[in-house]
């Protein structure tokens, strides 16, 4: 039996954060031009799921990474420690970032354990494992503002390849000036999504990628119908660049090919369809 010319996926949770999105209930009525959206600083929820010890050292990235990947989850059915993970980001805590470029500027270059720690790639990855007695593989990647894409691009392949579930979770965090002026980040965001291999009574919709050509150059696609500020957010931080995918998602019956922004001139090209039409 020959091969399918694309890899089908689909998705069964959505978890979102971010300035003015608290969660994918509320965020799909704003994509889906049912209330509208209001701009507001990130609510970071506290991370109970940690130790007390790890809790305490939890960076800002850590926590929007364990809110959305556990909101995913729980929408999907699934228990957090079963599945596969992969976490894309573009960069990793700007505000540990921060602290230690002026620890080593200083005349005092003693650098803690825990600012260590939270400074590597990883550390969402880490603390999420901690979280959840997640064992099976994880993957992290980054991307500068293509991780979101990368991500997902790994994630459907591993889905394709072993036939089991894998959870993405794309997370970034701002910087505190003078580094936010070489890299403006609006505010700490993360997006995560359990992708399976088969449909569910829990299914949001379908993405479907072609096994080639689905890098092509064209310009990364929008938010329809959305307000400036929310439009904003695509372009602002890395992690919301799939935006445009869960809108999809949030439309009665939607359908609609997603181009999602790679290397520039490229973008990910990918068809979405919501439960109902596909």
């Amino acid at each position: 039996m020959s091969r399918r010319e694309d890899i089908r996926v689909w998705v069964d949770g959505v978890g979102l954060l971010g300035p003015g999105l608290t969660n994918w209930a509320g965020a799909r009525a704003l994509l889906g031009g049912e209330a509208a959206y209001e701009s507001a600083p990130t609510v970071l929820p506290a991370p109970e799921v940690l130790p007390p010890a790890e809790r305490r050292r939890a960076s800002r990235i850590v926590k929007a990474a364990l809110a959305a990947g556990l909101e995913a989850c729980r929408g999907a059915g699934v228990e957090p420690g079963t599945l596969a993970n992969v976490f894309a980001a573009s960069g990793g805590d700007g505000h540990n970032c921060h602290a230690l470029c002026e620890l080593l500027a200083s005349g005092d270059q003693q650098i803690s354990p825990t600012r260590f720690h939270n400074s590597v790639h990883n550390a969402a990855s880490g603390y999420w494992s901690i979280a959840t007695g997640a064992t099976p593989a994880a993957q992290v990647l980054g991307a500068y503002d293509a991780s979101f894409a990368a991500g997902l691009l790994e994630s459907m392949n591993q889905v394709e390849a072993s036939g089991q579930p894998v959870l993405l979770v794309a997370c970034d965090s701002e910087y505190p000036e003078p580094l936010n002026a070489k890299r403006p980040i609006q505010d700490t965001s993360a997006l995560a999504l359990v992708l399976t291999p088969v449909r569910s009574e829990r299914s949001l919709g379908q993405i479907r990628m072609a096994r080639r050509g689905a890098l092509q150059e064209c310009a990364p696609s929008g938010l329809a119908g959305s307000s400036e500020a929310l439009a904003a957010c695509v372009q602002s931080m890395p992690a919301m660049r799939g935006l445009p995918l869960l809108q999809v998602f949030a439309m009665p019956e939607g359908i609609a090919s997603v181009a999602i922004e790679y290397f520039a001139p490229q973008s990910l090209v990918v068809q979405v369809a919501a439960a109902e039409a596909a």
